[in-house]
């Protein structure tokens, strides 16, 4: 019970709404949350077949992507400390037609609100219901910036924007990470992505080695990336 009661109290710094609910609403929440914890690799949420519930980020990193009939995958969106995910709920949603998959990119401590427990507060709830409006709202923004990324960029400036995303997200310039990664996270050929990064290198913007990639000029890559 006292874990419980830790739990919960952690919850309510997280979820910004909880201020915005009443006493039997708080209680229905904490009477039903989830903490979960997921290992690297983790795949949390598998298509609409699966209505996992509104996920909420403790600590770690989550990446939401779709996968083509042909297995290739491309990256939506990525969810970090305090962030929350509305799609993994998207049974709570009927106009939603398209499928996600949701994954742990790094171990990760999270918090489900069932998606029926959810649903109905939304329903009960002015507060939450425009919240959840704004949320979606954001996402499709999201996936916008990134269709718009996909018809108008070319690749060598899509490659370079990932690589300087991936240094502010990890702190370092020296990136564990395949070629076969970045492929899926930008719907492309892993073939191409090695052409890529070894004109790169070859350009002296990138070092490649086994499973690793040192970024020795990140000012050239964010002139690439806006030119």
């Amino acid at each position: 019970m006292f874990v419980k009661e830790i739990t919960v109290m952690n919850f309510e710094n997280y979820f910004p709404l909880w201020n915005d609910l009443n006493t039997a609403q708080k209680k229905l929440i904490s009477d039903n949350l989830i903490t979960q914890y997921v290992k690297k690799g983790t795949i949390i949420h598998n298509g609409n077949l699966d209505c996992t519930g509104l996920l909420l980020v403790k600590s770690g990193q989550l990446r939401t992507y779709m996968l083509s009939d042909e297995g290739r995958e491309i990256t939506l969106y990525r969810l970090f400390d305090m962030d929350m995910c509305l799609l993994s709920a998207s049974c709570i949603i009927r106009s939603i037609q398209f499928e996600v998959t949701i994954e742990a990119e790094k171990d990760t401590d999270l918090w489900i609100i069932p998606a029926e427990i959810y649903k109905g507060i939304m329903k009960e709830s002015a507060p939450v219901a425009n919240y959840t409006n704004e949320l979606m709202a954001t996402r499709f923004s999201d996936v916008m910036w990134l269709i718009e990324q996909i018809m108008w960029k070319s690749l060598d400036k899509r490659v370079a924007s990932f690589l300087l995303e991936e240094t502010s997200i990890e702190g370092t310039n020296e990136l564990k990470i395949t070629h076969e990664t970045i492929a899926n996270h930008l719907g492309s050929h892993r073939e191409v992505i090695t052409r890529m990064l070894r004109y790169f290198q070859g350009e002296g913007l990138v070092k490649l080695s086994r499973g690793k990639i040192t970024i020795l000029d990140s000012k050239r890559l964010e002139t690439l990336q806006r030119s």
